[in-house]
């Protein structure tokens, strides 16, 4: 099998770093890919928002099977113009990657499917529409910019000054661009975050190992939103109670839902949920695999994500079994000073193969380019350093160990990614088919 993945971050050198382990893989490519992707597979030059251009390259390579990461190769059809060629892609259609591409459309299905989401005040579309809103609201607060920010679009406030700037950079100075141009106010809800993943061929399921990103900038939950700044997966964040729960509450609901409005889905369907005093509900709906949760999945994953991902694009994922290793996984993000804002890029990164020598640590590229034997940086999010070891203490020394290993000018990264872990016990090896 000959497999191209889509993408140039962390995610997509997770992906590759997985699927050639595959024995049933011959060859992988990757457009654009990144430096560190380019030790692992051949990256080629492509831009992603050109869904025809994505198509011929697929067909010049006879790619067997298209792995799509980011999501707006997705909002913008890619899936529908492979599907119209006759290539195979693994990724949902232009219309179910709305679920991502627009919030609003997002929480409308929720409410037309009666799934337990927060309640939502109204959707506005100028400031002073938005400020009068926030006259009737409860506080605490989310405003949540209807398109896609790269996961900065969302506030969660409890000051009125606050929320107004925030209306104030969505709407009217356009700092998240078309995607700011509507937001929607919702309550705030109360719990424990939790990213739940599913592999989908639209009617069969395969769960992924439970993960908890970190969102904020800084330690503690501090400072901005970001992309992501680590993420970590172990079955102590999860009971086997919870998933029960979340699958027939949340994830089985969600597919009848799509497919009664005729909207066929096949590929990675992101459940960002809360877990409040009554029960899981959902915060969000991502089209794709998150970054960074996909390197702590994919240190875990025990089964084939290849011969997986293949399934769930022809439709035949039903009796497909996924395993999972016992063992807990952490992925810290070294990024760039000035990052979410302006990251400082071209610095060179030093401490690469000391890092790769800490026993247990694996190391993904994000944003960075290679000339000849170095590495430098070349975006916000620079490395994923990772390790899949035991208990989440042992995984997190072992990933902290590595980063410090590693730098450049500027470098930073958060140093409680995995902190206060609760037990409350998967405990599961296998994970069924849904």
């Amino acid at each position: 099998m000959k497999i191209l993945v889509l993408g140039s971050g962390g995610r997509e050198h997770a992906l590759v770093w997985k699927l050639r382990q595959s024995p049933s893989v011959e060859k992988i490519w990757c457009a654009p890919g990144n430096g560190g992707i380019s030790d692992d597979a051949e990256c080629l030059p492509l831009d992603l928002s050109d869904v025809k251009a994505t198509a011929e390259l697929a067909a010049k390579l006879g790619a067997d099977l298209t792995i799509v990461g980011p999501e707006l190769p997705l909002v913008l059809g890619v899936a529908d113009e492979f599907a119209k060629r006759g290539l195979l892609l693994l990724g949902p259609t232009q219309k179910a990657a709305q679920l991502e591409g627009s919030k609003i459309f997002a929480k409308q299905f929720m409410e037309r499917h009666k799934l337990p989401t927060a309640a939502i005040y109204g959707i506005h579309d100028s400031m002073a529409q938005a400020q009068e809103a926030l006259r009737a609201v409860r506080w605490p607060l989310v405003i949540k910019a209807d398109g896609l920010c790269a996961g900065k679009g969302v506030l969660v406030t409890s000051s009125a000054e606050e929320a107004a700037e925030f209306l104030d950079r969505a709407i009217k100075r356009r700092e998240f661009g078309d995607g700011g141009k509507k937001i929607f106010l919702e309550e705030a809800l109360n719990g424990e975050e939790l990213s739940y993943i599913v592999l989908t061929d639209g009617k069969n399921f395969i769960p992924m190992a439970p993960t908890r990103d970190h969102k904020r900038a800084f330690d503690g939950d501090q400072g901005p939103n970001t992309g992501g700044m680590g993420a970590y997966s172990t079955d102590e964040i999860m009971s086997k109670e919870l998933e029960a729960r979340i699958v027939e509450t949340i994830v089985r609901p969600t597919l009848a839902g799509l497919e009664e409005d005729e909207t066929p889905y096949k590929g990675f369907l992101y459940f960002g949920l809360m877990i409040t005093a009554e029960g899981p509900k959902i915060l969000e709906y991502n089209c794709r695999l998150g970054d960074p949760e996909t390197q702590a999945i994919v240190l875990r994953a025990d089964f084939d994500l290849a011969a997986g991902c293949f399934a769930a694009a022809r439709g035949e994922l039903g009796g497909f079994r996924a395993r999972w290793k016992s063992a807990a996984s952490v992925c810290v993000v070294v990024a760039s000073q000035g990052y979410p804002g302006n990251p400082v890029i071209n610095l060179p990164i030093n401490g690469l193969d000391e890092a790769a020598q800490i026993p247990g640590a694996v190391i993904f590229h994000a944003g960075t380019k290679r000339e000849g034997k170095n590495y430098y940086t070349s975006g916000g999010r620079v490395l994923g350093v990772c390790s899949c070891e035991g208990e989440i203490h042992a995984a997190a020394t072992i990933a902290y160990d590595a980063a410090s290993r590693i730098s450049f000018q500027g470098s930073q990264y958060r140093r409680d990614i995995g902190a206060g872990v609760t037990r409350k016990g998967r405990a599961a090896a296998e994970t069924p088919n849904g």
